[in-house]
């Protein structure tokens, strides 16, 4: 007996050990799990020292390598003081997470039944700078279109880009093992910026993360997140052929990179429709998820597939580095990866009040609220979160039916009239607006937009890089055929320019 015993005693030391993180965590029954508060709070911070380190580590080849993989023979550095250097000196590579941050700080301040309008005020009065869908919604804010309007595809070209997938970690640090939890968090404030794939991008991080707390089997981490995803989704479609890829080729992750690319890599967004930029969710998502599941819960590994990926590669490693970072636990983060992360936690990322730390503080304070708003319990030292089995949100689509027929370049300097001529259902047209001197004070053009003859809206178009509009018009909603648009500059001053870039036009199916 003592012989069966001590084989008893072993294979628990051995599962103990095998298990990783999830020895932290005990299944009390279907519906709920057992953590400790310091195993809570050791997950939440390698959520957030996830995210830094990834975006660290991935920053210098953000969208260098666009519809091609990254080569092996490029190096990724990585060293002690690097993160402080880049916090330092390159501020603005942190957007995913000053982004989180900012609204972090709006639960901290107004609490978790906090309105939609103050996340969007929090953001579109910022002093940071912003691109793709968020200065977009900032813009619609600015001006009057309220979210959900802000994030909508009719008033928002970049709806199904990548922003608010880079920015709803807090909500899945907020929300462990209640992916439910997360989805109604999600479409409070992803529609702010963001409409179908581009929300569904968010939804489907924020979910991950709430799995990662109770589990650290990075496959059952990536398929369950996505069941909050409905299955009709570009998204989830996109995301399931990435997990049945790997499962055909597991050793393999740059053929299910080609796989992607020759299937998925159709992107709307008018930066990158027709060219080999892309910054849609879905496709990005994709590479985050290859960086999980070809990483095998390697920290290392994880981060390279996702950063070698291409495309926006400090956004992926960062999302794949923070899930998998609260799978891991903090401590159980290498110590490599965890090289300078001390010296920067005290550190306030640009632009906000928060530093590494308060961010751990403030999220493991808000998950405990949340733990308790949804049916769990604080015992001592201890934890019970009730387990929510996960619901896809509701169906939605940015752009039905539309395509990205042709792309043209037009550069033109606008000094009164000009006009462009196509056939489609839509348009969007791109521009710039500046001072002919570096230093020239902020000015706004107005501009009438006519289509076919008739005047459709007067915009305005600011200087001023924080306040501008990301593209100068657009419109997806016009009948099949000839259409002519005309913009008439009502105000031009010899100091500033109005420039068009190019014009992309939509349709049915070619």
């Amino acid at each position: 007996m003592k012989q069966i015993n001590y084989l008893c005693l072993a294979l628990i030391l051995l599962l103990s050990v095998s298990s990783g993180c999830m020895a932290q965590v005990k299944t009390t029954s279907e519906k709920s799990v057992r953590i400790s508060k310091s195993s809570l709070l050791d997950k939440i911070k390698g959520g957030w020292a996830g995210q830094n380190i990834g975006v660290t580590y991935g920053g210098p080849t953000e969208f260098h390598y666009c519809g091609v993989m990254m080569p092996d023979t490029v190096p990724l550095k990585w060293y002690d003081g690097y993160m402080k250097e880049t916090m330092i000196n390159i501020p603005g590579l942190y957007d995913d997470i000053y982004m989180d941050l900012t609204f972090l700080d709006v639960y901290h301040r107004l609490g978790l039944n906090a309105p939609v309008d103050s996340f969007a005020n929090a953001f579109a009065y910022a002093t940071f700078p912003l691109d793709q869908a968020n200065q977009a919604a900032r813009y619609n804010i600015l001006h009057g279109i309220p979210s959900p309007k802000s994030g909508h595809w009719l008033h928002n070209p970049h709806a199904d880009d990548i922003d608010f997938q880079i920015e709803s970690d807090f909500i899945g640090l907020m929300c462990p093992g209640m992916p439910n939890t997360v989805s109604t968090i999600s479409d409070k404030i992803g529609h702010i910026m963001n409409y179908g794939d581009g929300w569904y991008g968010g939804v489907y991080m924020g979910a991950m993360y709430a799995h990662a707390f109770v589990s650290d089997d990075v496959q059952y981490i990536v398929e369950e997140g996505l069941k909050s995803v409905p299955q009709k989704s570009e998204f989830y479609q996109c995301i399931a052929d990435v997990i049945k890829w790997h499962k055909l080729y597991p050793n393999d992750w740059k053929k299910n990179w080609q796989l992607l690319e020759d299937k998925w890599s159709n992107d709307l967004c008018p930066d990158g429709a027709l060219m080999p930029f892309n910054i849609d969710a879905k496709m990005n998502a994709a590479y985050v998820v290859l960086g999980l599941l070809y990483g095998e819960g390697d920290y290392g590994k994880t981060l390279e597939i996702s950063t070698r990926a291409g495309q926006d590669s400090d956004c992926n490693p960062s999302s794949a580095g923070g899930i998998l970072g609260t799978a891991l636990g903090y401590n159980a983060i290498p110590a490599y990866w965890k090289m300078g992360l001390k010296e920067v936690e005290d550190l306030n990322f640009k632009y906000t009040d928060y530093s590494l730390n308060r961010a751990y503080d403030t999220s493991y304070k808000l998950a405990l609220e949340v733990i308790k708003k949804n049916g769990g319990k604080i015992v001592g030292d201890e934890v019970i979160i009730k387990k929510q089995k996960p619901k896809a949100v509701r169906y939605e689509k940015s752009f039905p039916g539309l395509y990205a027929n042709s792309r043209t370049d037009h550069y033109v300097t606008i000094q009164d009239t000009n006009s462009i001529s196509f056939t489609g259902r839509g348009f969007v047209w791109r521009g710039t607006y500046t001072g002919v001197k570096q230093y020239a004070a902020d000015y706004t053009f107005i501009v009438d937009v006519y289509i076919d003859g008739k005047k459709t809206e007067r915009v305005e178009l600011p200087t001023n890089n924080l306040k501008r509009r990301r593209d100068i018009c657009w419109d997806y909603t016009l009948d099949n055929g000839p259409h002519v648009v005309k913009l008439v500059l009502t105000n031009p001053h010899p100091e500033y320019e109005l420039k068009s870039l190019t014009y992309t036009v939509y349709g049915p199916k070619k």
